[in-house]
C-alpha cells in the first residue's frame, strides 16, 4: 500500500497543496492587475480583454483545484489543467490554458516536485503551447513563457530552490517582454508591450508570492466571475419534443475511474454527452430522460457531488413556442450540417438566424464566449458537422479547442474575423452540400468581403503617423486604425473611402446602439449621392463599442 507523504511545507519542495496555493495566488495577482493587462492591448479601442480573458481561465483553473481534496501535485495539476481548457477564453486565455495543460503531464504521477522538476514543467507547459497554436508569432506570451522557462531551468541546473528558481523564470521573463516591441513592431508603433506575456509574469509573481507564505486565502475570497454573455440570444431550441429534457450535470470522485468506460456506458442513456478529466474526478454532462438512472449508474463507481439537474422544457417553454415549427424538425431529424456562430447586437443577430446559424452565442469584443460556452452552443444542434464562425480574431483559437470536448461530431472551425466575413460565408454555407463544399465555399469567401469598424479610442496614443487622443472616433479596416477624428460622420466617411468602396458592388452598413437611424440615414444618403450604381444596405445592428461596421463587396 502506497502511503501519500505528509504536507510538509519546505524550501525544496513544492506540495499539493502549495501547488494549489500558486493557483489560487496567481488569481488574485491576476484579478488585481487584470485592467492593466487590458489597458496594454495595442490599438486603444474598447476590446483590450487579454488581462479579462487570463484571468477568467485561470480563475476556472482554481476553482477545479480546489474540489480535489488529495496533495498530490499530479491531482492539483491536473484539476488545474481541466479547468483552464474548460474554461479558456480568447488566444491568451487557451495558451494559457495548453501553458498548465503542459505543466501537468510533466508532474504526473507525483506527489511533490523539486526545482528541476518545476522548471522541467514550465518547460513542458511551453512546448505544449507552441505545439498548439498552427503559426506561432514570436514577441507574445509564447516568447516569454519560453524565455522565462529557460530561466527557470538554467537556475534549478545551478542548485536554485522553486522560489529562486521561479524568481529566474521572472526575471527572464520580464527581459523578453521588454524586448517584445522589436519583435512586433505593432508593439512598438502603440508603444505596449505584449499584454499576454506580461498577464503570465504576473501569474508566475503570484506564484512566487504563495511560496514566500505571502498569500494565503480561501477560494471564496476571489471575487466571482462577472456575468455571463448571454448563451443563446436567437438560438435556442424549441423544447417541448426533446427526447432528453433533463439537462444532468455532476462531479464523480472515486479511484481508478475508467472515463472511456463511463462515456461507452452512458452514450446510449442520452445526448450532448461530456465525460471530461482524470482517474479520480470526472465531470459528466448529458441530457437524458431519467436523470435518476444517471446517477445511480454513476455511484457504482464513486461519490456525487455537485449534482445540478434543469429542465429544459419549463426553462424554455416561452423560447420553444416561439420558435416551434422550425425548430422541432431539427430536434426531431438530426440533420448533417449546422452552423454556430459569434456575434453581438440584436439586430446582427436576428440576421445571422435568418441566415441560417442554428445557435447564436451574444459576444465578441469585451466578453470572448470561452471553450465551453462554444462546445455547450454546438452540443445544442442537432447536426454531426457543426461549422463554427468566431467572427473575431480572438475568438478563434477557442474555437479550435471545442473538438476536444466534444466526441460524437465533427468541428469545422471557418476563420471569421468580423460580422462581414460570417456572413459572407454563410451566403456561401449550403445545406444539402458536401463538407468539403462548405468549407471550401466559406472559407473562399472571407477573402472577398472587406471589413471596416468606426468606434472610439480609450486612452491618448500613437499610431503610424496618427496622433491619437482619448475620446477621438477612430476608422478602422481589416482590423488596423487608419483613420481618426471627432465627428462621427466624417471619420466613418472616410473609412468607406480607405476601403475603396467606390470600387465595389455593395456596401452594407450595420450602426449600433449608440447611433441613431437619423445619422446612419445622413451616411447612407451621402453614399447613394455619390455613387448612385453601388447598391447600399443599411440594418440596425444593435451592437455595442462599434458605431458602424461595414462590409466592401
Amino acid at each position: 500500500m502506497v502511503l501519500e507523504p505528509e504536507a510538509v511545507f519546505s524550501d525544496e519542495i513544492v506540495n499539493g497543496e502549495q501547488w494549489k496555493q500558486m493557483i489560487r495566488a496567481g488569481v488574485q495577482a491576476l484579478e488585481d492587475r487584470k485592467r492593466e493587462v487590458d489597458a496594454l492591448n495595442v490599438f486603444p479601442v474598447p476590446d483590450g480583454d487579454t488581462g479579462t480573458n487570463m484571468f477568467l481561465t485561470i480563475q476556472s483553473a482554481a476553482k477545479k483545484a480546489e474540489e480535489i481534496k488529495g496533495t498530490m501535485v499530479s491531482e492539483i495539476a491536473a484539476a488545474v489543467s481541466a479547468g483552464s481548457l474548460m474554461g479558456a477564453r480568447g488566444n491568451s486565455g487557451v495558451i494559457l490554458s495548453q501553458l498548465l495543460r503542459g505543466m501537468a503531464k510533466s508532474v504526473e504521477g507525483l506527489y511533490e516536485v523539486n526545482a528541476r522538476q518545476l522548471a522541467q514543467a514550465l518547460q513542458s507547459g511551453v512546448d505544449t503551447a507552441y505545439k498548439a497554436v498552427m503559426k506561432p508569432v514570436e514577441g507574445t506570451i509564447l516568447t516569454v513563457s519560453r524565455e522565462a522557462a529557460k530561466g527557470a531551468l538554467l537556475k534549478a541546473n545551478q542548485g536554485g530552490n522553486p522560489v529562486e528558481t521561479l524568481c529566474e523564470a521572472v526575471r527572464r521573463g520580464q527581459e523578453a517582454l521588454q524586448k517584445t516591441p522589436d519583435v512586433l513592431p505593432v508593439l512598438k508603433q502603440a508603444g505596449v508591450v505584449d499584454a499576454g506575456g506580461q498577464g503570465f509574469l504576473i501569474i508566475l509573481s503570484g506564484w512566487i508570492a504563495a511560496l514566500e507564505g505571502d498569500i494565503a486565502f480561501n477560494i471564496e475570497e476571489i471575487p466571482p466571475k462577472p456575468p455571463e454573455a448571454e448563451g443563446s440570444a436567437a438560438g435556442n431550441m424549441a423544447l417541448d419534443s426533446l427526447e432528453y429534457p433533463y439537462c444532468t450535470e455532476f462531479l464523480l470522485k472515486g479511484r481508478d475511474l475508467i472515463i472511456e468506460q463511463i462515456r461507452k456506458d452512458l452514450a446510449r442513456r442520452g445526448d450532448c454527452l461530456l465525460v471530461v478529466g482524470e482517474p479520480e474526478l470526472v465531470k459528466v454532462h448529458i441530457h437524458t430522460k431519467n436523470p435518476g438512472k444517471i446517477l445511480d449508474y454513476a455511484m457504482q463507481w464513486g461519490t456525487l457531488h455537485e449534482i445540478q439537474i434543469h429542465n429544459m422544457l419549463a426553462q424554455n417553454e416561452a423560447m420553444a413556442h416561439d420558435r416551434k415549427e422550425t425548430k422541432e424538425a431539427a430536434v426531431a431529424v438530426p440533420k448533417e450540417h449546422g452552423v454556430v456562430a459569434v456575434t453581438m447586437g440584436q439586430g446582427i443577430v436576428e440576421i445571422f438566424t435568418k441566415l441560417g446559424v442554428d445557435e447564436v452565442l451574444t459576444g465578441g469584443q469585451t466578453m470572448n464566449p470561452s471553450t465551453e460556452d462554444i462546445a455547450e452552443a454546438v452540443r445544442r444542434v442537432a447536426a454531426d458537422n457543426i461549422y463554427i464562425l468566431p467572427n473575431n480574431s480572438n475568438i478563434i483559437l477557442a474555437a479550435l479547442q471545442v473538438q476536444e470536448l466534444i466526441e460524437d461530431k465533427k468541428i469545422h472551425v471557418i476563420p471569421s474575423k468580423s460580422i462581414s466575413q460570417g456572413i459572407a460565408a454563410l451566403l456561401n454555407f449550403i445545406p444539402e452540400g458536401t463538407v468539403e463544399e462548405n468549407i471550401e465555399g466559406m472559407e473562399s469567401a472571407l477573402s472577398r468581403v472587406q471589413s471596416g469598424e468606426v468606434t472610439y479610442a480609450v486612452r491618448d496614443s500613437q499610431f503610424d503617423s496618427l496622433n491619437i487622443a482619448a475620446g477621438d472616433v477612430l476608422g478602422l479596416v481589416e482590423g488596423i486604425i487608419v483613420v481618426n477624428g471627432r465627428d462621427l460622420l466624417s471619420v466613418a466617411q472616410n473609412t468607406l473611402e480607405k476601403m475603396n468602396w467606390r470600387q465595389g458592388d455593395l456596401v452594407t452598413i450595420f450602426y449600433g446602439q449608440d447611433v441613431e437611424r437619423a445619422e446612419a440615414d445622413q451616411l447612407e444618403k451621402w453614399l447613394k449621392e455619390s455613387q448612385p450604381q453601388v447598391d447600399i444596405e443599411i440594418h440596425a445592428g444593435g451592437q455595442p463599442i462599434y458605431f458602424y461596421i461595414f462590409s466592401v463587396e
